[in-house]
Order: C-alpha cells, then sequence, then structure tokens
C-alpha cells in the first residue's frame, strides 16, 4: 500500500457543515499536513473524553469494547487509516491474539476512539495524505479556523460563571455535569480546576 505515515491529534471542532457533526484534525508526526476527518456527536464525545481525561458515569460502547478485547487478551496494536473513497475514510484495527494477527474493517471515528483506549499509534498512507491533507495555517484563515475561533470566543462567556465558584464548589459541579453525562460542561469545569492549580 505504500508508506505509512503517523498521525497524532490536533483537535476537535464542531462541524462545519453538518449538524451534530464534528471534524477531528489528525496531524502527521514530522510535518505539516492535516488531514480532517467529519465524525459524529457520539463519537466526537467518546474521543473528547480520553483526550480530557474523564471518566463516564457508565462505560460507553467504545469502552465495552475495549474491556472485551482485554478480557479476551485481544491486543489492538495499531490503527491504519487505509482508504479514501468519495470523501469517506475507512480504518482497521489490526490486533492480535495468542500470536496471531488480524485486520479488522472499522469507521475511523470508531478505530480513533479505540485506539487511545489501546494508547496505540494511528497511521494512514503517504497516497491518503497526499490526496486528502490540507496545510492549516492559523495566521492565513484556513480551512478550520473560523469554527476554532469561534469556539475559543465561547468559553469565556461559559466559564464567566464558574469564576465565582470556589475550588470546592467547581469539584461539585464537576461531579455533578459526570452523573448527568454532560462531558463538554465537565471539560469546562476541569480546565477551570487546572487553571487554578
Amino acid at each position: 500500500m505504500g508508506e505509512k505515515i503517523e498521525l497524532n491529534i490536533v483537535g476537535l471542532t464542531s462541524g462545519h457543515s453538518q449538524r451534530n457533526s464534528y471534524t477531528l484534525i489528525l496531524g502527521e508526526e514530522n510535518g505539516e499536513l492535516k488531514l480532517p476527518i467529519v465524525i459524529g456527536s457520539y463519537e466526537a464525545q467518546s474521543i473528547a473524553l480520553i483526550i480530557e481525561g474523564l471518566t463516564p458515569q457508565r462505560p460507553l460502547t467504545h469502552d465495552l469494547m475495549f474491556d472485551a478485547f482485554t478480557k479476551y487478551e485481544v491486543t489492538i496494536k495499531e490503527v491504519i487509516i487505509d482508504q479514501l473513497k468519495e470523501g469517506v475514510f475507512y480504518a482497521k484495527l489490526i490486533t492480535e491474539q495468542n500470536g496471531v494477527e488480524h485486520a479488522i474493517d472499522s469507521r475511523t471515528s470508531d478505530a480513533i476512539a479505540m485506539a487511545l483506549r489501546a494508547k496505540c499509534s494511528i497511521y494512514t498512507y503517504k497516497n491518503i495524505l497526499d490526496d486528502a491533507g490540507i496545510i492549516y495555517d492559523n495566521e492565513e484563515g484556513d480551512i478550520d479556523e473560523p469554527e476554532h475561533i469561534q469556539q475559543e470566543e465561547e468559553k469565556p462567556s461559559k466559564n464567566t460563571s464558574l469564576n465565582s465558584l470556589s475550588l470546592n464548589e467547581l469539584n461539585k459541579e464537576l461531579d455533578k455535569a459526570i452523573q448527568i453525562e454532560d462531558y463538554d460542561r465537565a471539560a469546562i469545569i476541569r480546565d477551570e480546576i487546572n487553571s487554578r492549580s
């Protein structure tokens, strides 16, 4: 298939064209190209939880899958975004059980959610990155900047009411947000707590 390129998660922004969609931005390990992938809100939440270091009150589907893999001694070795067809990315989970390797077809968003739980590398092929990659430059106002700026501007308004709370009160609010599974609010509260330490 060609040269494999390692990718890192660069960002996650709310989607431009579709309601309840998000854009997951992956960047090549040693280069400037970024791979923007549109994903659903559920998958975005599952990915964001791991990035933010939050634990849901109840296991999400990806947590359940990963626990099942672990119980049956299936190791996720890597994830490869291996195809791009008509603007849709396809991926494979490369797994190993009892010394035997398997490639499992997956939606890219699910594969990345699993990769984060397994702490394994995410790859694509050079030809896919060349075809679909963009150079993302904040100063030049590239494709994802307007959404990125909008999100950054929204944060202070969400945090304003949190500024007046004590650390003890913030921790109680964080617990409440996690209990009702409002992970967006939980992430904002966690950021406020971290900003004071």
